[in-house]
């Protein structure tokens, strides 16, 4: 007879969790036919949150991936139109990439696919349930109780 285990039993629900998001919010980007990526669609969310244009060593760090995973993304994004390479004004040797109108555009269009996702995945439980959902969930993320307001 074998023990129960807990960890194991939440750690495989986790998994599939991850997986049926990825499924959901992909066919939700598909309907909206933007030519995006999950991949390019995560640089774009990255690059919205820099306060000015990053270098793309700064991308590859937040992302962890290898610098040359990022030069493929933005050569694919950048040949659609929703970020460009912009010379560093303080060093010639740096290139910076910057979000066009068109990925500003874009990027709205990938936040309301993800929201229509969200609701998708989410609509299974009750306000209460989500409520208690997003407070262990910011548990987990940061490692620290949240302070809800």
């Amino acid at each position: 007879m074998t023990t129960p285990d807990p960890e194991g039993r939440l750690a495989e629900q986790l998994l599939r969790l991850t997986r049926r998001v990825h499924r959901i919010q992909k066919r939700h980007l598909e309907r909206r036919d933007l030519g995006v990526t999950p991949a390019q669609s995560r640089l774009l969310r990255t690059l919205a949150h820099y306060a000015s244009p990053p270098r793309m060593a700064d991308l590859a760090e937040r992302l962890e991936v290898v610098p040359r995973a990022v030069t493929t993304l933005v050569d694919g994004l950048e040949a659609n139109g929703m970020v460009r390479r912009a010379p560093d004004p303080t060093n010639r040797r740096v290139t910076r990439i910057e979000l066009t109108d068109e990925g500003r555009a874009t990027l709205g269009e990938l936040r309301a696919a993800r929201r229509s996702a969200a609701e998708e995945i989410l609509a299974a439980l009750s306000a209460e349930q989500r409520e208690l959902l997003g407070g262990l969930l910011d548990t987990l993320l940061d490692g620290t109780v949240a302070q809800r307001c």
